[in-house]
């Protein structure tokens, strides 16, 4: 990931006018634990704004002159469950960050109504005052929680779809990767639905989540390529069995990228390349 500088809004009040009036050199900052205490910083870099957890670290971006496009490319991958899903009523969303996926989906899913959980309440308020993240309406509620509690609630259950990227400042694997986690996830969802998560760090927490993955949706898997900067984006499945011919899923990428405007032919073919050799259809 890319090192940029930083600036800590703690040093600074978050109803300042223009952030290009800031100061984007500051001294290095106090790395905390992932918690509600952790430091929020923003910089800049050709046009683009990154949310860190006080590191270098890239947490979230927005390219400014288009504050509701997902600039990342993995973040981009977080909605290849639009390959096989539409609509999707209620999307979950683990983990705030610069509220890229909460944006894109407000904006250009209006039958969508979007939960998202977010531990730390001042991402929240960065994402309001830095990341265009709208208020609180109708079909967007932002949470303040811990992701594992609001998971384990009896009341969480029939989303069609939960996104989730869960990192802390050092970026080493996910916050939440444990079995009872992911089943809480699994329970969460309506069927058919679909799980997403952003994979990324150590090689042996990329390892152990797959295992883990693969033991919770009954190896329903599918593994998107990952990205220049390392993440893998898996995306999990329940309800009934997936059957698509490769013809369609092509189609329906096409209908996708063209409506939403992401790389979803990529998306395809490399999902394409996963079908069995002999088979015309992917099965999940």
């Amino acid at each position: 990931m890319a090192r940029v500088e930083l600036l800590s809004l703690n040093q600074r009040s978050l109803n300042q006018p223009s952030l290009n009036q800031l100061t984007l050199n500051q001294p290095s900052l106090n790395q905390l634990s992932a918690s509600q205490d952790t430091e929020v910083t923003i910089s800049e870099q050709a046009g683009v704004r990154y949310l860190h957890f006080g590191t270098e670290w890239i947490q979230g971006a927005m390219r400014i002159a288009k504050p509701y496009a997902i600039e990342i490319d993995y973040v981009q991958q977080m909605m290849a469950w639009s390959l096989f899903l539409d609509p999707a009523p209620r999307i979950l969303q683990l983990g705030l960050g610069a509220g890229a996926l909460t944006k894109f989906c407000h904006r250009y899913l209006p039958s969508s109504a979007i939960t998202v959980v977010e531990l730390n309440h001042r991402v929240q308020q960065v994402a309001q005052r830095w990341f265009a993240l709208p208020d609180n309406d109708s079909r967007l509620s932002v949470v303040i929680a811990d992701a594992m509690t609001f998971m384990t609630r009896s009341a969480v259950s029939n989303y069609d779809v939960i996104q989730v990227d869960l990192y802390d400042q050092h970026a080493r694997g996910p916050v939440l990767e444990s079995l009872a986690f992911y089943r809480s996830c699994r329970a969460a969802l309506s069927q058919p639905g679909v799980f997403v998560v952003n994979l990324f760090g150590q090689q042996e927490s990329y390892v152990r989540n797959i295992y883990r993955l693969r033991k919770v949706f009954n190896a329903r898997i599918v593994l998107l390529p990952p990205v220049a900067a390392g993440n893998i984006v898996a995306l999990c499945f329940v309800g009934p069995n997936l059957r698509v011919e490769r013809d369609r899923l092509m189609q329906r990428a096409q209908f996708v990228q063209a409506h939403l405007r992401l790389p979803a032919e990529a998306w395809a073919r490399a999902i394409c390349g996963q079908i069995e050799p002999g088979e015309s259809e992917l099965v999940v």
